[in-house]
Order: C-alpha cells, then sequence, then structure tokens
C-alpha cells in the first residue's frame, strides 16, 4: 500500500509541474483531494470519509480529462461522450477496489450501501455542488472573491462533509435496515 501512495504522490507532483491550458477542473484542485484521499487511508479513517475524497478525485479527474481532450482533440465532439467518459473513470476506479475486496465486504455498509460506494456518491455529489457554488458566486459577483477560489469551494465542500461525516459516523452506525 506504501509503495501505490509513494507511486501516486510522485505522479500527482508530476502533473503539477507540467504546463497545462486553464480547465473547468484545475489540476491544482485535482492534487489536493489526491492528497486528502491518501491522508485520510494513511490515518486509518472510515471507508465513508474515504470515499467522499475518491468520489471528489474521481468527478475533478474525469472532467480534468474531458478539457484535455477538447484541448488536445477540437475535432472531436467531446460534449456528447462525457457520460462515457465519466463512466470509465468510475469504472477504472471501484473496478479494481471491487476485484479486491476492498469494496463488497458484507460488514462494511452504511444504511445497507458498502461503505466506500456511499461516500463515493456523496463525495462526487459535494465536489460538483462546490463547483456549482463558485460559479454561482463568480456569475453574482463578476469576479472571485479571493484567490484560489476555484480549489477553495470544491475541495473545502469535501472537507466539510468530511468532518460532518467523522462526528455523524458513530451515531449513524447504530441505525440499520
Amino acid at each position: 500500500m506504501k509503495k501505490l501512495t509513494y507511486f501516486f504522490t510522485a505522479l500527482s507532483l508530476l502533473l503539477v509541474t507540467l504546463p497545462s491550458s486553464v480547465a473547468a477542473m484545475c489540476p491544482l484542485c485535482t492534487v489536493a483531494v489526491a492528497g486528502g484521499l491518501g491522508l485520510s487511508r494513511w490515518l486509518g479513517i472510515d471507508d465513508t470519509i474515504s470515499g467522499i475524497w475518491v468520489g471528489g478525485i474521481i468527478i475533478s479527474s474525469s472532467f480534468w480529462f474531458i478539457n484535455w481532450l477538447t484541448a488536445k482533440k477540437p475535432k472531436w465532439n467531446v460534449d456528447s461522450y462525457q457520460l462515457v467518459i465519466v463512466l470509465a473513470f468510475y469504472i477504472l476506479v471501484l473496478g479494481p477496489l471491487y476485484y479486491y475486496d476492498i469494496i463488497g465486504h458484507p460488514f462494511n455498509t452504511i444504511f445497507g450501501i458498502d461503505k466506500l460506494i456511499f461516500g463515493t456518491a456523496l463525495g462526487s455529489l459535494g465536489f460538483l455542488g462546490g463547483s456549482w457554488i463558485d460559479k454561482k458566486v463568480r456569475k453574482a459577483k463578476g469576479k472571485q472573491l479571493f484567490n484560489y477560489q476555484k480549489v477553495v469551494f470544491p475541495v473545502g465542500t469535501l472537507a466539510i462533509l468530511s468532518l460532518g461525516l467523522y462526528f455523524l459516523l458513530p451515531y449513524l452506525a447504530t441505525i440499520s435496515f
């Protein structure tokens, strides 16, 4: 597990240093989410909270890839394949987790759903919500309110969800269906 963490950390640092065009999901945001995920797994935090960061990294990475494809291959109609690309990223991330029995353990559930899957769905929605709030604030104010707002809103949303679940999980674990 440590080798995998070191690999993804090195890959993230490499990707940050490569020049890129302005994208809807910036590389810094993706690396921030990846760092949060690595930190939560290293600290042994519950899979629901780790799943929040998995969902955020999947959404961020897939949108980043869509923007990269749009810039590199303008002749392609990438817009009509966005859903397929996002689903492919979910399969690429969650498929190996299922294959290696990280997802699917019968005692690792919340509300009858696997904790990692539940957290991933919540994190995906949270990341999208944070990005949506950023766009609405920019539109209303006509500019950004502070530097790195585009990063702070989605990553802040994931952090708020993580903290909220951290304190709620002991109570939620007693509820069963």
